[in-house]
């Protein structure tokens, strides 16, 4: 067993086999029935590339093999930080056939990110694009990604997907060349079906991301039950354009509920609303996955009437609370779609709403649990379970649900009741029809458009500042992304701080783009709790109100400092 890994109690599982939620079959063998079930059929689409069940099913085998070569091994930690492309999912499948562990980090990580998840997971492989684009600037990996190498010797490998340089091998080449081993070489690895096949990330309210493992039965579960009330079926073509390493695109159904089902993904490396209502189009596509903040922009897209979207049967949409009013002007624009909100966590439990569901359910609620075996609790601060139609935090465990962070058991002890279920810092309240509707949350987080942000993290790094003494990151509504980072700052005696300044000076510190203020207010103090802490909610109230006095105020009249 990996050190550091919390199992599941034999109790527990044995209930979960009893039941048939787990099979005990690694990914790679329930997949490997998969592709030699559906070999024709095509699972991928990346542009003009198209891949059937076998062609996915080879390339990922030779480059396992050439993996090995490269010298990786079971249990071994990879960290992919790549685009939505084939192959990514070529590589996913690759590591799951000699049980090596990816991270699932996303392409906008930078170097403050990665240097994290090395440490955090000994990983000894990095698998990156050669440059991308942000911001209208091209942005190269190789030198963040060779500091971090330099700094920590137990990343050996760096993966690159373009022409290699010094010190890096091509991705490309390893997928294509053919492997010197033989294809049973991969039939000997022993993949023990309780180990983990993949780490989540964590929000990470303490500032470091904690690692979310999921075993091989758990995840494997965790698709196929997401596949059935989703609705996915072998004719479903799913498009994606979420970030393809997020739990949801990649497993709830996602990537992997959509294949074990026979049906097609539909990659697309970005979200402009033009090109997705072609593909959606040229393809049938018949599931979509957004975030609120996406649907949104789709459905207030002029272009919207000039494209032929009658294939949508179903819009799945996570990350955060979608308003009613969005739902209805969807059903107008999608008119064969169901609108399916659902609450999901990557260390497990997922709640669906369901067709058939009365109206007020469907607008007001995130859903009810997609399992039998998922026991929900809401409770309050001292452990106690709260009244129904009460505002409690969401405890929950079951056959999906982690027992425990990777490597962190002072944190864990925090974090899981004696007996075993997680407290996730979200505070929802029941409903009377058994669904759950979600009132905020405990976790001191920031949600834009479904990338959790850190406000421990970013305050951190904004205290480096010369000219600031104090800082508190707070969310600020959004009606695009829900909500948006406010920096409010007390500055130090005679300093002075704008926002491009600020935005510069983290920008230094190489953290991800989407973690950046996009709101800087320099007040004289902060108000207080009645515990003589900083009150968040207070500052979150006061740049709520100032931000409804800009939208009342004339186009002429000036306006608080904002990105």
């Amino acid at each position: 067993m990996l050190e550091g890994f919390v199992p599941f109690p034999e109790n527990a599982a044995a209930q979960y086999r009893a039941k048939g939620y787990w099979q005990d079959q690694s990914l790679a063998a329930e997949f490997d029935t998969v592709f030699k079930r559906f070999a024709p059929r095509t699972a991928l689409i990346d542009g003009d590339r198209r891949y059937t069940y076998a062609e996915l099913d080879a390339q990922s085998s030779n480059l396992a093999l050439n993996l090995l070569d490269l010298g990786l091994k079971p249990l071994d930690r990879v960290v992919p930080m790549l685009p939505n492309v084939a192959e990514f999912v070529v590589l996913y499948f690759a590591l799951q056939k000699i049980g090596c562990i990816p991270i699932a980090a996303l392409v906008t990580h930078r170097y403050a990110e990665l240097s994290q998840f090395v440490r955090l997971s000994q990983a000894r492989c990095v698998v990156y694009p050669k440059t991308v684009r942000e911001a209208g600037n091209t942005f190269a990996f190789a030198p963040f990604v060779q500091r971090v190498q330099q700094e920590q010797p137990v990343l050996e490998h760096r993966l690159v997907l373009g022409e290699p340089e010094a010190g890096e091998v091509s991705l490309t080449a390893l997928i294509a060349k053919p492997a010197r081993r033989p294809l049973s070489d991969l039939e000997g690895i022993a993949i023990a079906p309780t180990d983990p096949c993949i780490f989540q990330l964590s929000g990470g309210t303490t500032g470091i991301p904690k690692l979310i493992p999921r075993t091989n039965n758990d995840y494997a579960y965790n698709s196929k039950v997401a596949a059935d009330v989703a609705g996915v079926d072998a004719s479903s073509v799913l498009l994606l354009v979420l970030p393809i390493a997020h739990n949801l695109p990649l497993a709830c159904p996602g990537i992997q509920g959509f294949l074990f089902r026979g049906a097609t993904v539909v990659l697309h490396a970005n979200t402009k609303p033009v090109e997705m209502f072609d593909l959606i189009q040229r393809h049938g596509v018949t599931h979509l996955k957004v975030v609120p903040a996406l649907l949104i922009r789709l459905i207030n897209a002029p272009e919207i009437g000039d494209f032929k979207l009658d294939s949508v049967q179903q819009i799945q949409s996570g990350g955060q609370r979608m308003q009613p009013e969005v739902r209805l002007r969807t059903r107008q624009l999608f008119k064969n779609a169901f609108v399916q909100e659902n609450f999901g966590m990557s260390e497990g439990l997922l709640m669906f709403v369901r067709r058939g569901d009365p109206e007020e359910v469907l607008l007001e609620t995130c859903g009810r649990p997609v399992c039998p075996d998922d026991e929900v609790k809401l409770i309050d601060d001292e452990g106690r379970e709260v009244p129904d139609g009460d505002v409690g935090e969401l405890a929950c465990r079951g056959p999906y649900t982690l027992r425990g962070y990777f490597g962190v058991p002072e944190y864990n002890a925090r974090q899981f009741t004696p007996d075993g279920f997680y407290r996730s810092g979200d505070l929802m309240r029941k409903h009377p029809s058994g669904n759950y509707i979600v009132e905020g949350r405990k976790k001191d987080l920031i949600n834009r458009g479904g990338e959790k942000i850190s406000a421990e993290e970013v305050e951190n790094l904004i205290l480096m500042h010369p000219a600031v003494q104090n800082v508190a990151c707070i969310p600020m509504p959004d009606a695009a992304m829900g909500e948006k980072m406010c920096a409010c700052v007390v500055l130090r005696q005679g300093k002075s701080l704008t926002l491009p300044e600020l935005v510069a000076f983290l920008q230094t510190h190489e953290i991800a783009r989407f973690k950046l203020p996009e709101r800087l207010e320099s007040m004289a103090d902060f108000p207080v709790s009645t515990f003589g802490k900083v009150s968040k909610k207070a500052l979150g109230e006061w740049v709520t109100q100032l931000l409804c006095e800009e939208a009342e105020r004339p186009a002429h009249a000036p306006t608080q400092q904002a990105a």
